[in-house]
């Protein structure tokens, strides 16, 4: 169970990973999951996760130096969801290994800080984009809530607020 961010664009799959700085990737959503996230944004073209080796934890949370820290939070977050112990150690070992460049020490990537910028860059170059936020045992989209509506930030806003403008389970859409 990790953090998983989807994008719709209306950028093809090459121009958005031509956008996104090292470390980041963006693979191509299947059709159903495309059509899911065009039902919140029509304008969209292409639907992909963005990622930082396996999942999207990376680009939404900003590792502390201590990895205890972090995965002090995700078994709060397991508990919550309510898995055993045996599931929690699973889905910790997990999360480990989709560590795809772990950091040396002192050097941390601030990479929701470098989403931010992506999402501002992408904003200006590709015009409105919906983003959306999970936190899932799986890689798949699933349904988005009909009763949350779509929040909508410009992208100079992003920007400014790195780290706290994406909130989970409510569809995003920024703009130029």
């Amino acid at each position: 169970m990790c953090f998983h961010l989807f994008l719709l664009s209306p950028l093809t799959l090459s121009e958005v990973r031509s956008m996104l700085p090292p470390g980041m990737a963006a693979d191509l959503l299947n059709a159903a999951e495309q059509a899911t996230l065009r039902q919140r944004h029509p304008a969209g073209r292409t639907g992909v996760r963005l990622l930082r080796g396996a999942c999207s934890c990376d680009l939404v949370v900003q590792r502390h130096p201590v990895t205890r820290q972090d995965e002090a939070l995700l078994r709060k977050r397991y508990r919550k969801l309510g898995l055993s112990r045996a599931e929690i150690i699973r889905a910790l070992e997990n999360h480990r290994s989709r560590q795809e460049h772990p950091a040396a020490a002192g050097e941390r990537e601030p990479w929701p800080e470098m989403l931010g910028r992506f999402v501002a860059e992408h904003a200006r170059n590709a015009g409105p984009s919906l983003y959306f936020l999970r936190f899932s045992h799986d890689a798949t989209l699933g349904e988005l809530s009909a009763e949350v509506p779509n929040r909508t930030w410009r992208a100079a806003e992003v920007r400014d607020r790195a780290g706290s403008w994406l909130m989970e389970e409510e569809p995003t859409i920024v703009g130029p």
